[in-house]
């Protein structure tokens, strides 16, 4: 039920060993900085386009014909894949993997994140301890909380039991082709299961099967002005 294959087509992943022998997908977030350790080659492809008044730190890796815009910072660890484009003012902490294809948008924030090939993130986004799937979509102003306000570690709440990942920091999993509407709020410990959407101005938590649709109702009430 929590396995990297229930959410992911391994064959689109950029390093798939960091799932080899896990239980749970969610404990592939401390294992970041490990394949960055074992994989980056700092080194930026002679075909990549680099905007002026960017910030690259040493430790980046960046696969052919990636974009990075104006204003963009990149601290690394970092490794970047191909076909990549981040946009003006994305902030990029340190532990951040991409995959190829991806999109990271402008003043987007990432941190200790896993994004599989073409996961896409373009707008006023928060995304750290997250592992997000092939075309995964954040809409603008999605943020995926990572820490608990009490400060305890992040519990799943599955149909067995609640199951205490051990994480003091764990935001979400996203499975692939997952879409999350405008302005949601992921909540600890979220888990989205593959092709499945959460509406716009939902603060999310818990566990959504594949293929099933959150759907947030309001109630408006509309009054004659006065005066």
């Amino acid at each position: 039920m929590f396995s990297a294959n229930d959410y992911f087509d391994l064959k689109e992943c950029p390093f798939p060993a960091i799932y080899n022998g896990l239980e749970y997908v969610w404990e592939a977030i401390p294992k970041i900085k490990d394949v960055l350790s074992e994989n980056l080659k700092p080194d930026i492809h002679s075909s990549v386009r680099i905007s002026p008044h960017t910030f690259i730190g040493e430790n980046v890796q960046i696969g052919a014909n990636t974009v990075i815009q104006h204003g963009a910072v990149i601290l690394g660890p970092a490794i970047i894949g191909s076909d990549c484009e981040i946009r003006t003012g994305a902030y990029l902490r340190p532990d951040v993997i991409m995959g190829n294809g991806v999109t990271l948008g402008n003043s987007c924030e990432f941190k200790n994140c896993f994004l599989h090939n073409e996961a896409n993130v373009p707008h006023f986004a928060y995304v750290g301890d997250s592992i997000l799937g092939y075309r995964a979509h954040l809409g603008a102003g999605v943020k995926i909380s990572n820490v608990k306000l009490i400060y305890e570690t992040v519990k799943v709440k599955s149909p067995e039991g609640v199951i205490d990942t051990g994480l003091i920091k764990f935001g979400a999993i996203l499975g692939d082709k997952t879409d999350i509407g405008c302005n949601s709020v992921l909540n600890p410990g979220s888990m989205i299961g593959p092709e499945s959407i959460v509406y716009p101005n939902s603060s999310w938590r818990g566990i959504l099967p594949a293929k099933n649709i959150v759907k947030l109702r309001q109630t408006f009430e509309v009054v004659q002005r006065k005066g």
